[in-house]
């Protein structure tokens, strides 16, 4: 990170806007079934209390379109926050406006605040500059630690840092980009990437940037079955990007000139759809009818070889439908492998890190990424907009 960092940063005495990423799954009756992402900002929220920082936090939650909506409150997250931190975090019901500005002004030193989700304003997704300026008279400091919002140029993210004195990242978005930079420009070899996931489209900027960075890459997921259509292989019902067809004839010619291992699946666990999970083993060749929904077990064994002498692995994506029982075998028996490997793993967020969370292997891997979306524009070589607006170290 050439970026400041909380850690340099004389906090005692000053207002600050900390924007984490508290986008955390609610049940019907509004109780938080995941706290991973509030856990993971505990570091950051620790440190600027302990430096004296007058904290105020800020973040979205789901897609309330603009306006307020009851069910997307961040209220359950300041009560689970306050039972983190064992003191008490206070409360304005809406991020910006007089009552935001009323409850950040009256936090003494060493004092925290939660600000209402900052997507009940239109403004906030449209980065406006007005309400970048809203949020900045609330502070004299902005530290970003929502690396899972780093890759939106949102007024919460970068409208916020041109009107503030200095910007810098918290601990969590510092060990984010040291990671994934970090395994795409110097891993050990051998290096081998995992990709899944539903779209080719998703991952075309990925495969792109691995083809002669890694030694193999294992292609699972839906995804899978595009490459192989491509190849002439019966794919059955499988979902298949039928307007990536050529790309995917692209990418496989990109993997054999750049000199990498392409592993693709040589069986697969089919049935009639996603709501049959009666799933029967079948070879390459997938019947008409019958829908790929996970990886084979000789595709299991094949996968996991890769994996036993590997010293980097970049995992991006589920192997298959892991949501539902009856098709996450693919995937967990990738998660056990990775665990029990010895290598360097970075998991790229999204649904490979839920499922590792749902095994409860999450520490059992170098690292997990807490934003899928940004994590896959890293992986691609992308700038991130919420990490370049920062102030330079």
């Amino acid at each position: 990170m050439k970026k400041l960092s909380v850690r340099d940063m004389d906090l005692r005495g000053k207002r600050i806007l900390c924007r984490v990423d508290f986008n955390v799954p609610l049940t019907r009756d509004n109780k938080i079934s995941d706290d991973t992402r509030i856990r993971a900002a505990l570091p950051t929220i620790r440190m600027i209390m302990e430096k004296g920082g007058r904290l105020a936090l800020c973040s979205h939650l789901g897609r309330p379109k603009g306006k307020p909506n009851p069910n997307m409150s961040l209220s359950p997250v300041r009560d689970r926050l306050a039972e983190l931190l064992c003191v008490p975090v206070a409360w304005a019901s809406d991020c910006v406006g007089e009552e935001a500005e009323s409850m950040v002004f009256a936090l003494k030193d060493g004092e925290v605040g939660l600000l209402e989700n900052l997507r009940f304003h239109t403004e906030e997704e449209s980065n406006d500059s007005s309400f970048a300026q809203a949020l900045a008279r609330m502070a004299e400091i902005f530290i970003n630690d929502a690396f899972g919002s780093a890759h939106r140029a949102h007024a919460s993210t970068e409208g916020v840092t041109h009107h503030v004195a200095q910007s810098g990242a918290g601990l969590l978005l510092d060990k984010e980009v040291t990671y994934l930079s970090t395994v795409m420009e110097d891993p050990r070899p051998p290096f081998l990437a995992i990709l899944g996931g539903a779209k080719v489209s998703d991952k075309m900027g990925v495969i792109h940037r691995l083809a002669g960075k890694v030694d193999r890459l294992i292609v699972g997921g839906a995804m899978a079955y595009t490459f192989l259509k491509a190849k002439g292989i019966e794919v059955g019902s499988s979902l298949v990007e039928q307007n990536r067809l050529e790309d995917a004839k692209e990418m496989m010619d990109l993997m054999v000139s750049s000199g990498t291992q392409l592993l693709l699946p040589v069986d697969h666990l089919v049935s009639s759809g996603p709501e049959d999970l009666e799933g029967m083993v079948c070879g390459i060749n997938i019947p008409e009818g019958k829908m790929g929904l996970d990886i084979g077990p000789e595709t299991i064994k094949m996968f996991v070889a890769a994996v036993s002498d590997a010293h980097t692995v970049v995992w991006n994506g589920p192997l298959g439908m892991f949501e539902k029982d009856a098709f996450a075998q693919g995937t967990e028996a990738m998660a056990r492998a990775l665990a029990a490997s010895g290598a360097t793993v970075v998991v790229g967020g999204g649904d490979s890190a839920a499922a590792l969370v749902k095994l409860g292997m999450a520490d059992q891997v170098t690292h997990v990424s807490t934003g899928g979306g940004a994590s896959l524009e890293m992986l691609e070589g992308k700038a991130l907009p919420g990490v370049e607006a920062l102030t330079d170290a």
